[in-house]
């Protein structure tokens, strides 16, 4: 499986990275620090099957492009991806507003409150395999 981690916190992602790597479910690891990079990847990316994600782990809050805008410009490029995404968003956010807001997008599979736990990844890893 390619996994996809878009957030800018350095320590999070050697976490989530060194987590996903311990589920033995997880090939490649992509890690982009804002939403505007993973776009311009994936546009790049586009026709390459294997160089695209299986899932993303996208969190809200980054510099640049955040998680919602990032999801607004997914939308548009998902019907040019050769691929089916699964989209999870990961925030430190307990607030109802983006847990809502996360419920408007089809693209989000779910909302996953910070830290993820790798129980949590394997759940969710195993999910997208079946």
């Amino acid at each position: 499986m390619k996994v996809c981690v878009i957030d800018d916190d350095d320590i999070y992602q050697f976490l989530l990275k060194k987590e996903l790597k311990h589920t033995n479910l997880v090939d490649r690891i992509n890690v982009f620090t804002d939403g505007q990079k993973a776009i311009d990847y994936f546009l790049e990316n586009r026709h390459s099957e294997s160089h695209l994600p299986d899932v993303i782990f996208l969190d809200i809050n980054m510099p640049i492009m955040n998680g919602w805008q990032f999801l607004d410009e997914f939308k548009m490029l998902k019907q040019r991806l050769n691929k089916k995404i699964t989209i999870y968003l990961v925030s430190s956010s307990f607030d109802d507003r983006d847990i809502s807001r996360s419920k408007e997008y089809a693209e989000v599979t779910d909302y996953i409150i910070k830290p993820v736990k790798r129980s949590n990844l394997i759940s969710v890893l195993e999910e997208i395999t079946e």
